[in-house]
Parts: C-alpha cells; sequence; structure tokens
C-alpha cells in the first residue's frame, strides 16, 4: 500500500512542523525497507507554485509540487504559521482548496495552528480539534462551530486530524504511521526520533507533568514530580510541607507563587489527567481507576470529573476511549 502524502506549505510557515512530518513518513519508509515490508509513503512538499517557500525562520524548503484539485493526495498535511490569520488572509487558494477537495482526501491532517485553514474551510464545523495553546482563543472566537479541546496533544475525528503546538505533529505522525503500517514501525521512528511513541503524561498540552518541568523551586518542583509518582496514596497538605521542609502556611505560599495554584488544585489536576488517561488507553473498571488515580472511590472520581469536565468518567470513555477511536474511523 503506497500513500501518497502532500505536505502544504506557503509562505512564513512553521519549518520545524513541515521538516518533523516529512522525517516522520521518510523514517517510516526506511524501516519498512529494513523489516521487508510492502507500502511506502509517497512525500511531497506542497505549494500554490514549485520552487523555494520561505519559512518563518528565513530557510525555505522546495516544494516540489503544485497544489491541484487534478492531483489529490490520500493525506493532506497543512502546518501552521507564527501569523496563522495573515496566512489565512494571504494564501485563500489553500482555504479554497480544502473546500473543493476535502471529501475526496482519505486523510486530512492540520498541524498547530494549520488548523485556522481547515476551520475557515468548513473542515472543521461541529468536529471536535485541537491546536496550539496560544491560539486557542483565538480559534474558538473565529470559528466557535469548532469542538475545540486545547488540552490535547492530537485528535483524530474521522478522517480529520489536528495536532498541537509544534513537536505534537510529530506525536500525530507516528500515531498515523501506527495506523497505516503497524505500532512497530512507529516504534522504530519514535525511536530514530529518540521521541515517546505514545507521550507520557496524557494528551494535555500543559499538564501537570510539564508544569513541573517550568517550576523554578527545585523543592517545590521535587515534590510535584514525588506527588505524581504516589497520586494513589493520601496526600494531606501537612506531610507534603513537612516533605518540603516548610510550614503548612509556608508550603501553601511558595507552592502558589511557584505554581499559580494551590497544592489541593495541582493534585486534583493530577488524579483527573491520570483517571483521563487510563480511561482513553484502556478497559480497567472504573472503580480500579478511582483506586489508583487517587479518588479512592467512583463517586469521588465522578464528582470530580463532572465539576471540571462537564461529564462523568463512564460518558468520557464511551467518547474518547479507544472504543469510540475505532468506531470514529469505521
Amino acid at each position: 500500500m503506497n500513500i501518497t502524502v502532500d505536505v502544504i506549505i506557503y509562505p512564513g510557515f512553521k519549518a520545524l512542523e513541515a521538516v518533523g512530518a516529512l522525517s516522520v513518513f521518510k523514517y517510516a519508509n526506511a524501516h519498512l525497507r529494513k523489516r521487508e515490508r510492502s507500502g511506502a509513503y509517497d512525500v511531497k512538499l506542497t505549494s500554490m507554485a514549485i520552487g523555494p517557500v520561505m519559512s518563518e525562520t528565513e530557510i525555505p524548503l522546495y516544494a516540489e509540487k503544485k497544489l491541484s484539485s487534478l492531483n489529490i493526495p490520500h493525506t493532506a498535511v497543512i502546518v501552521g504559521a507564527w501569523d496563522i490569520e495573515g496566512a489565512v488572509n494571504n494564501v485563500p487558494d489553500i482555504v479554497e482548496w480544502f473546500k473543493a477537495c476535502a471529501s475526496q482526501l482519505q486523510r486530512t491532517i492540520a498541524l498547530c495552528s494549520g488548523a485556522f485553514f481547515l476551520a475557515q474551510a468548513g473542515v472543521l464545523n461541529g468536529k471536535r480539534a485541537t491546536t496550539h495553546w496560544a491560539v486557542a482563543d483565538m480559534l474558538q472566537a473565529s470559528y466557535p462551530t469548532v469542538e475545540l479541546d486545547s488540552d490535547c496533544i492530537f485528535i483524530q475525528q474521522g478522517k480529520v486530524w489536528t495536532s498541537a503546538g509544534v513537536t505534537a505533529g510529530l506525536d500525530l505522525a507516528l500515531a498515523v504511521v501506527e495506523q497505516d503500517f503497524g505500532a512497530d514501525i512507529a516504534l522504530d521512528v519514535a525511536r530514530d526520533l529518540v521521541v515517546f511513541l505514545r507521550r507520557q503524561g496524557g494528551q494535555s498540552q500543559f499538564s501537570a507533568h510539564l508544569d513541573c518541568n517550568a517550576t523554578q523551586n527545585v523543592s517545590v518542583r521535587d515534590l510535584q514530580n514525588w506527588m505524581l509518582e504516589h497520586l494513589d496514596q493520601d496526600l494531606a497538605t501537612p506531610d507534603m510541607a513537612s516533605r518540603a521542609a516548610m510550614s503548612v502556611r509556608s508550603f501553601n505560599r511558595c507552592f502558589r507563587k511557584e505554581t499559580g495554584t494551590t497544592p489541593t488544585a495541582f493534585l486534583m489536576r493530577a488524579r483527573i489527567e491520570a483517571a483521563r488517561r487510563m480511561l482513553e488507553e484502556g478497559n480497567l473498571p472504573a472503580k480500579t481507576i478511582a483506586a489508583d488515580s487517587g479518588f479512592k472511590t467512583y463517586d469521588a472520581m465522578r464528582k470530580a470529573f463532572q465539576t471540571t469536565l462537564g461529564i462523568t468518567p463512564l460518558v468520557y470513555r464511551e467518547r474518547f476511549g479507544a472504543a469510540a477511536e475505532s468506531s470514529a474511523e469505521t
């Protein structure tokens, strides 16, 4: 099975996104040959004209194919830009191409802020999608019919895929390779790129795990990481303060200063993320997930989900779990 892929670029595009997607697909081809497996990606940089296209880094990439409704690929990948509103306005022909050709594409992918092109073309109407956190509010305000979930690294809704900021394009591209040619090929590529096949910490762009990395105070950061590793334990504030060698009052003040939130709120967020990840990726009983993520009881987890996400854990699993993704593909 040969799969044609057009990576669509335009003046001011984000070079890392285009090169990242190209690398994943090209590396996949190398491993398919190495394993003597059939199939490959036929990947081309595509633009409104053949020739060099300047990226936001002021380093051009050469487009070898002209975007045309007479030569539609299996998969179209539109990358993002720093000035995405300007890009959408300056290259309206790309929007028109998606309007005309989206129904004929087998897979439509928007990396990062490239989602604006799909939204402008109407491809994301009524669909769940994500984008870079910095432009998420702008996308939602400009295109209210999009069901935006800015916590996700990437989202697949049937034939339409969207990803979060920049490196999330690697996560999405690896998931595409896994869908097309299997987990072994995707894992080979992930090892080459020295990245996770499935990023630790769930799909949240700014998860509790990432927040830990941003904390400057070493004691607080170490405590956050310890909390994430012991979510199933009773983590009372006095115990956390003692572990950080602070009084409760000083600990609460320091934690809020460093993280912008309270220890209790951080812990709740981390537990919800852990529970979401288990609901998305496996079939553990809800009561087991509640215990493993630190809620102790299903009722406590259900209350937290309803307060934070507006749905129960079981409904969350129905919508976003592995079974839901499989049904969305058919």
